[in-house]
């Protein structure tokens, strides 16, 4: 038999491992292994372009009463993280997605004339994002599993021990209480016209809590120690 006919075909990763793959790589990790969640946000520049042009947008129409300054204001802010990537050469990916989100979030506001109107868009995918990790609680596959599986060597391996999946799916509940819990602060200010609480609600309760739960769920859902080699077991 040829060297060529003894050689085994390369095992392709399944669609979930590729899945836990791509989630994995977007988390970081310190050289101890622990989970680096400032990174993981895109660092203090992502903060910051999360945060500061919706935090514009409320102060802004906070002094001015404003609506149309507030909105030009915010985009005005998106476009120089934009501009500063560009000028730095680092990828405008995060950049990108924020300048659209905010663009969304002002066309939003612009279509109906009301500030409070700025903030619908990221009630839709708070929500959308809430009912995601619920379904992959109910059917078994927690996404926080997905996400950390693949960070931790486990792939989707940890599906088959019955006590991995309690773990990832409490941290998964972690998570869709983060935004259980922005729901629950924010649409009753929402509906009662609270702009600027809703605005300042929206900062703090944006990226800061998100990396609070993202912390959390790595903590649970950490693999619990492995005895030493040569560790005496428990006496008789």
């Amino acid at each position: 038999m040829s060297e060529y006919e003894q050689q085994e075909p390369e095992r392709q990763p399944t669609l979930a491992e590729q899945l836990s793959q791509n989630a994995g790589q977007r988390v970081s990790q310190r050289a101890d292994g622990s989970i680096d969640v400032l990174a993981s946000i895109g660092g203090v520049r992502g903060v910051l372009e999360a945060i500061l042009p919706g935090f514009i947008f409320v102060l802004v129409f906070a002094f001015s009463s404003e609506l149309s300054w507030a909105l030009i204001a915010s985009i005005a802010v998106g476009a120089v993280f934009m501009v500063l990537r560009l000028l730095g050469k680092s990828t405008v990916m995060q950049a990108a997605v924020g300048m659209v989100g905010i663009l969304i979030c002002a066309f939003a506001a612009r279509t109906t004339g009301e500030a409070k109107d700025y903030y619908v868009p990221g009630f839709y995918i708070g929500a959308a994002y809430l009912l995601a990790l619920l379904i992959s609680i109910f059917v078994r596959w927690p996404l926080v599993g997905v996400l950390f599986g693949f960070i931790r060597n486990e792939g989707v391996r940890w599906r088959e021990d019955p006590s991995r999946v309690r773990r990832y799916q409490l941290a998964t509940w972690v998570l869709a209480g983060v935004f259980i819990l922005r729901l629950a602060v924010q649409l009753p200010m929402y509906f009662a016209d609270e702009v600027v609480a809703l605005g300042i609600s929206r900062a703090l309760m944006g990226v800061p809590l998100y990396a609070a739960g993202l912390y959390l769920g790595w903590m649970i859902s950490k693999p619990a120690p492995q005895p030493l080699q040569g560790e005496a077991g428990p006496a008789k």
